[in-house]
């Protein structure tokens, strides 16, 4: 069985919504795409480099992320970038109720409804499934309990608007702050680990009685 990781790109107050460019997700009228751009430096992108070498085996997309990505990076061929290596090489699985087929190399698409599909595809594969991007896919895999880890980047600037991470109907879960590293512009990565059922207590005297 696999363990499936989401990594996400998050501002301070919880936006994932098009980090990449103004282009990128413009649903909802979002106007601030690109948010992320400016805290791009040396040390995030080796964060985003150990990330890609060390963790991932399997990659888990939803179908508008998966267009982004198959008509950026089969174009980036530089041996010498190991994110693109790693991503055009590695096997990519994408839950789609639209695409029939995909033609980026080594992409699988999931069929029936997303959360079965992720199900079984956790039962089946070994090593680590990883999410990025994806909101809605995400949104799907908090709804049914298959989050196993979190790798979180957060920026230090808030939107206002977008699409959050943690939306209302995520299933309750605790969790265990693993790993903390910040870069050099203020970005903090946390890895989170799944522990278990979220616990409950009370600071009122009367419900200590």
């Amino acid at each position: 069985m696999s363990k499936l990781i989401v990594t996400a790109f998050v501002t301070l107050d919880g936006v994932i919504q098009a980090p990449g460019g103004p282009g990128e997700d413009v649903d909802e009228g979002f106007e601030h795409g690109g948010w992320q751009v400016p805290y791009v430096d040396n040390d995030f992108m080796g964060l985003m480099k150990d990330v890609f070498e060390q963790t991932a085996d399997h990659l888990l997309l939803g179908r508008k992320t998966y267009d982004l990505f198959a008509a950026y990076w089969p174009r980036i061929t530089d041996e010498n970038n190991p994110i693109a290596v790693k991503l055009n090489a590695m096997p990519k699985y994408v839950a789609s109720r639209t695409r029939s087929s995909l033609d980026w190399h080594n992409s699988h698409l999931l069929k029936g409804e997303a959360a079965e599909s992720v199900a079984e595809l956790k039962e089946r594969l070994d090593g680590v499934i990883m999410t990025q991007g994806s909101s809605d896919l995400i949104r799907t895999l908090q709804q049914h309990d298959l989050v196993d880890e979190y790798r979180l980047l957060v920026h230090p600037v808030i939107i206002g608007t977008g699409k959050r991470l943690f939306a209302e109907g995520a299933a309750p879960s605790a969790w265990t702050l693993t790993e903390s590293r910040v870069t050099s512009v203020g970005v903090q990565y946390c890895v989170y680990e799944r522990a278990g059922e979220p616990e409950y207590g009370s600071f009122l005297l009367d419900d200590q009685e």
